[in-house]
């Protein structure tokens, strides 16, 4: 995502950053890391969210919360779309085929090229974070579907 989108803060699990070199590194692009305390953490990410938007930079979100096998779904957090409304923001939703290649579970990756598409932003104006994420969960689901399986 670094190469695909402007300047960049994603929303993420505090634990992460304690990951030798892989955390350290990943505190460099400034993310809204979490403790999962969900009232508390929602008011932190619309918070520092803000801030981010207001510095110019994107914030990214993985709205299912973890990463998901090929073909199965979660539903979506409404968070993303709830700090798009307060910052008056568009929502850009992106979908990919990643999960073929690096499964959940397993530190084992698999050789491919993923494929990565870039959805027309939704607009939050008039719009409550349920519409909002409703909209992105279907551009999402539908595009999953034609992005090809490895092999």
């Amino acid at each position: 995502m670094q190469v695909l989108l402007p300047p960049q803060s994603w929303v993420l699990k505090r634990e992460l950053l304690w990951i030798p070199f892989f955390g350290w590194g990943l505190a460099l692009i400034k993310p809204i890391a979490v403790y999962r305390n969900r009232l508390a953490d929602i008011k932190f990410i619309l918070a520092q969210g803000a801030k981010r938007i207001n510095m110019g930079r994107c914030v990214v979100f993985y709205p299912e919360g973890t990463r998901m096998a090929p073909g199965t779904s979660r539903r979506f957090s409404r968070t993303g779309a709830a700090l798009a409304i307060t910052s008056k923001v568009s929502v850009v939703p992106i979908a990919h085929n990643a999960g073929h290649f690096w499964p959940r579970g397993p530190w084992i990756k698999r050789p491919g090229t993923i494929e990565v598409r870039i959805g027309a932003p939704i607009s939050s104006d008039g719009k409550d974070a349920s519409q909002i994420t409703a909209l992105a969960e279907n551009w999402v689901a539908q595009t999953k579907q034609q992005l090809s399986p490895p092999g």
